[in-house]
């Protein structure tokens, strides 16, 4: 009965308080962001700290690098984890919490610089044009202008090429976006009484050839799959699902048949989800099925 409980909801040792800005704790012996116990497949934060931050999945080696996006305060604004390679971002992950979630800009706009090349990729790897021109895909935020919208300069870094993916446009303005509202939705309930803070990790998938669409223009991958893992803490207690969809277009407005556990999620992708947890209370989190009228779905 007690293991049953613990697959809706695990309390931590981590403590969160209602409304904490969670992204500026950087303690790894607990009181932060970073939970602790056991954990044999955690990043290794030996160079950047921020790699065990709980939105982080594992790092992947080989061509690949993480790009770290950063205000002027120095608060991480989200981060992209990129291959070189194929040219392509794997994920983008962040934080949704209250104070992160105050509209104080506009979307970002420019006749001249709309998609901006990333300034944390070295020059020899940039693109030379904007490879989407002319493709009939959509620019596809990986993390959304409208998650980012409490400053100027956290809004204009969602438009790096880095944080796109191609998406069709009947996918990108529709069901896409529903989801990407819903994820809003999760983060704010109840006048932020739902979720102290929501970790997110969102991509298409590049890594496999059954799961790439097709290559286009200056070989720009166009995934056949998206996904998004969330994760959500109240009180010091987890829960958390994922979602994964077909690319093509739709106008679905029903997200519950997209929802997976995130254990089936990471059969998928490949890609191992919040790694940072510790070991006990990862699996129990990622075993546990969706629970739709948790979290709002229909």
């Amino acid at each position: 009965m007690i293991k049953k409980l613990m697959m809706f909801a695990v309390a931590f040792v981590l403590v969160a308080c209602e409304g904490e800005d969670l992204s500026k704790v950087d303690k790894t012996g607990g009181n932060g962001n970073v939970a602790t116990g056991e954990n044999r497949n955690a990043n290794n934060a030996s160079t950047y700290k921020e790699y065990r931050r709980l939105e982080f999945p594992q790092l992947k080696t080989g061509a690949n690098r993480v790009l770290l996006h950063k205000t002027k305060d120095g608060v991480l604004n989200f981060a992209v984890e990129w291959n070189e390679a194929k040219k392509a971002q794997r994920w983008s992950c962040y934080q949704l919490f209250r104070s992160n979630m105050v509209k104080n800009a506009n979307r970002y706009k420019s006749d001249t610089n709309q998609y901006p090349v990333d300034p944390l990729l070295p020059k020899s790897i940039w693109f030379t044009s904007d490879p989407y021109r002319s493709t009939g895909y959509d620019h596809g935020h990986i993390c959304p202008s409208a998650d980012r919208l409490n400053s100027d300069e956290a809004n204009y870094q969602t438009f790096y090429l880095t944080n796109m993916q191609p998406q069709l446009p009947g996918f990108n303005r529709a069901v896409w976006e529903t989801m990407e509202t819903k994820v809003r939705e999760i983060a704010s309930r109840n006048g932020y009484s739902f979720c102290d803070t929501l970790y997110i990790c969102k991509g298409g998938t590049i890594d496999k050839s059954e799961q790439v669409l097709a290559t286009i223009g200056k070989g720009l991958i166009v995934p056949k799959f998206f996904f998004m893992a969330l994760l959500r803490v109240k009180n010091g207690v987890y829960n958390a699902m994922g979602f994964w969809i077909e690319h093509k277009p739709s106008n679905d407005k029903r997200l519950a048949k997209y929802a997976v556990s995130i254990k089936e999620l990471e059969r998928k992708t490949g890609i191992d989800f919040f790694c940072n947890l510790p070991d006990d209370i990862e699996n129990v989190v990622e075993e546990a099925a969706v629970n739709n009228t948790l979290w709002g779905l229909n």
